[in-house]
């Protein structure tokens, strides 16, 4: 079970290095590791888990983040409809980007990441993808191709630059000419702030 001690943080040269692909068919000390990638985030999500271990919550980690350099990572985020994305993702490749550029309102967090930040980060508003995906009935990794739009594609795009070995704070602007808040409808409520 990864717990907070085991995910590295920023500094760490880990974070900055672009991470080894994956060799396939998986190995199993490969797939342990993704495993206990997505562990982390559905436990981090409960709350009495997350408070009995005092784990932070998230919606993504990447292998990097616990000193493994390799290209996997797991998410498990609802979009603004309460849809569940919830994958565990080798080997992505971004095949497609919108142009349409957006960010998060009150900006981006991390797990290796303790300092408060300011600014915003450039994420495309959607993108299509191909990755081995963790498929549950064959109990495999499988090649899929798929798109993700909105959160899940900000969450996706924030662990694949965990994978290049891109921190979030490294993309950090006080603005984005035409971007556009991603919840514009919380637009508001910020500025009232």
């Amino acid at each position: 079970m990864i717990l907070m001690k085991d995910i590295i943080r920023e500094g760490h040269p880990t974070l900055t290095r672009v991470a080894d692909k994956v060799a396939m068919p998986i190995s199993e000390e490969d797939k342990q590791i993704a495993f206990s990638l997505f562990q982390y985030v559905i436990n981090s999500q409960d709350d009495e888990l997350a408070q009995k271990y005092k784990l932070r919550p998230g919606v993504g980690i990447a292998a990097p983040q616990i000193n493994v350099s390799k290209r996997m990572f797991a998410m498990h985020v609802h979009d603004v409809d309460g849809k569940l994305y919830s994958m565990i993702v080798v080997n992505p490749k971004i095949t497609q980007r919108s142009e349409e550029i957006v960010f998060l309102n009150g900006g981006e967090g991390c797990l290796s990441v303790d300092r408060p930040t300011e600014g915003i980060t450039p994420r495309h508003l959607s993108i299509k993808f191909e990755a081995f995906v963790y498929d549950v009935e064959s109990n495999s990794f499988k090649l899929k191709r798929g798109s993700l739009s909105g959160y899940p594609a900000t969450v996706f795009q924030h662990e694949y630059d965990h994978l290049d070995g891109i921190m979030f704070t490294s993309k950090l602007y006080v603005e984005i000419p035409n971007a556009r808040p991603l919840f514009e409808e919380f637009e508001e409520d910020l500025i009232a702030e």
